[in-house]
């Protein structure tokens, strides 16, 4: 198996693409948020699978997590063919936790872990982020994988100020497990903002300019008979046992620059050490500098469990250098994948469903203008119109999805992890476009998907009674299936909208084939906004703002 050459995006579950696609000890860094019931009661885990069901979740962690037959086969494979150490741990935590989520959640987590150690390089580090439910047995399984030796630290992520919690302790942090694969892995220390106690306590004199500071001995302890023991400006150290820090000319520098402190006659001056040149604190295992990202913030897209950008700067910067290879096989909106992008590392990214991955290619066209298939690869989405009809029968939730993302849609009626799952109501539409037509007024283009051959004019005229019911704009009908006249006739007289701002008039009901949209043919519609809110767009300054190749 070669190395990727190219950044990636994959579609698809991870473990078969880490074994297929991911060639050993090519990895520099591994960032890894596995999906782990993070919205609601974790005491579910613990329930056996004949128990009652709680209340709704994210579908990609029931179809995940839950021990099926999968989840047995997996842990029988984990029996027969894993490393002895292994196998005998995953023996004794399923002895220890029983056949529940909880234990599949575990099984499948380990299976994958074998898989990130082994594309790991000697270099190379991992960070799985979890949450403290789940991250006692998780050391467990991480000791056993790369070595209790190689456990470099649980970084404590504070992602919310305050929790309310009847009877216990406001739940408001995260851990962050870090392995190395070796002792010789890359580690760049990373600074933190001083906290504004000690800013305070030690910072507390202010220049001209406004600039803090505080005050340094500018001489060390012991006695020297060369340049740095000898008096300057009339002062004598030595008597005091000390010699000064820098030769005398040096003195004379920095008294220039007005970097030296007089103090009373008599006293020995001091070294201005000024706070904005400091870097900070070197990193610690407990972070609650990086706040998490408020509901009006720039970087938000609207996806659940999207962790910030500076957290994962933080990350990668710490154990990768550029050109690196970043991987993310939960990778979710794609953070992860934006901030190696952005630190001029190279990536490779999977997600098991197709609104992620459209997420994520949004994401880095609007961040830095990447274009899928021209400046980075992406695997396991249909490209042809066989491989869109093999997806709509096999999952017809997933290709939905996959399809509103054609024409850069919000979803609607389904769940942001939904993988196979239940669909919720979605009153004929399975997509939104938004548009302004200026002065705070917005319209709405509606979506509507179908997968089966069975269409007819009927689609349309429901879809222009849905326009009609939500006062909406312009309808947009995507099939798999040619439509017949009858279809096109039905749209014609729905008749035309007309737009004030872009004063022009656009088709009401417009029909689009999948073939159309593979082929690049688009829809006529006024510009639109974005589904998810635009993250910040990186100046394009540097190489690192290119397509980088593996």
């Amino acid at each position: 198996m070669q190395p990727l050459t190219r950044n990636t995006l994959f579609y698809g579950d991870n473990l078969p693409i880490l074994q297929d696609y991911i060639a050993s000890e090519s990895v520099d860094l591994v960032y890894l948020d596995p999906p782990f019931n993070s919205n609601r009661n974790y005491n579910v885990l613990f329930k056996d699978e004949s128990g009652r069901e709680s209340e709704a979740q994210m579908t990609a962690f029931e179809d995940t997590w839950h021990w099926d037959a999968k989840a047995a086969a997996t842990f029988d494979a984990l029996m027969t063919t894993a490393p002895p150490d292994v196998s005998t741990m995953i023996a004794a935590l399923h002895k220890i936790v029983g056949r529940n989520q909880m234990m599949a959640y575990l099984v499948m987590m380990t299976a994958r872990l074998i898989e990130l150690h082994r594309v790991l390089k000697p270099t190379g580090s991992l960070y799985l982020h979890c949450d403290p439910t789940a991250s006692h047995y998780l050391k467990i399984v991480l000791d056993v994988i790369f070595g209790a030796e190689n456990f470099r630290g649980e970084i404590i992520w504070k992602r919310t100020s305050a929790h309310n919690s009847a009877k216990r302790p406001g739940p408001i942090h995260d851990v962050i497990l870090m392995y190395s694969k070796t002792d010789t892995h890359i580690w760049n220390i990373q600074y933190q903002p001083y906290d504004e106690g000690y800013v305070k306590q030690f910072y507390r004199y202010v220049d001209e300019q406004g600039r803090r500071y505080r005050l340094s001995d500018l001489t060390g302890s012991g006695v020297r008979y060369g340049e740095t023991g000898q008096p300057w400006r009339g002062i004598d150290v030595t008597a005091k046992g000390r010699h000064w820090s820098v030769p005398s000319a040096e003195l004379d520098k920095l008294d220039a620059e007005g970097r030296i402190y007089w103090p009373p006659k008599g006293s020995v001056p001091s070294y201005k050490r000024y706070l904005d040149e400091m870097p900070g604190v070197p990193m610690q295992d407990v972070w609650t500098d990086i706040p998490p990202i408020q509901p009006h913030a720039a970087e938000r897209l609207g996806y659940p469990t999207q962790k910030p950008l500076a957290l994962l700067e933080r990350i990668i910067q710490a154990s990768s250098n550029e050109g690196d290879v970043v991987l993310d096989p939960f990778c979710g909106c794609g953070t992860a994948i934006a901030a190696a992008q952005k630190l001029g590392r190279r990536w490779i990214g999977i997600d098991i469903t197709h609104l992620a991955v459209g997420l994520q290619k949004n994401r880095l066209l609007d961040m830095f203008g990447l274009k899928p298939r021209i400046d980075y690869d992406v695997r396991g989405e249909p490209t042809d119109l066989s491989a869109a009809q093999e997806l709509a029968a096999s999952d017809p939730y997933q290709f939905q999805f996959w399809a509103v993302s054609l024409i850069n849609a919000q979803p609607q009626g389904g769940k942001a992890g939904s993988k196979q799952g239940k669909k919720g109501a979605d009153r004929g539409i399975d997509g939104v476009i938004t548009f302004s037509e200026g002065r705070g007024e917005y319209e709405r283009v509606l979506v509507q998907i179908k997968g089966g051959k069975n269409i007819s004019s009927r689609d349309i005229r429901d879809l222009r009674g849905t326009l009609e019911r939500e006062q909406a704009a312009i309808g947009v009908f995507i099939t798999l299936a040619a439509p017949s006249s009858e279809m096109k006739k039905e749209a014609t007289v729905a008749g035309m909208y007309t737009s004030k701002l872009w004063q022009r008039s656009f088709p009401r009901l417009q029909i689009a084939t999948i073939e159309d949209l593979l082929l690049g043919h688009g829809l006529n519609l006024p510009p639109s906004i974005d589904p998810f809110k635009r993250a910040p767009r990186v100046q394009d300054d540097s190489a690192t703002q290119k397509g980088l190749d593996l």
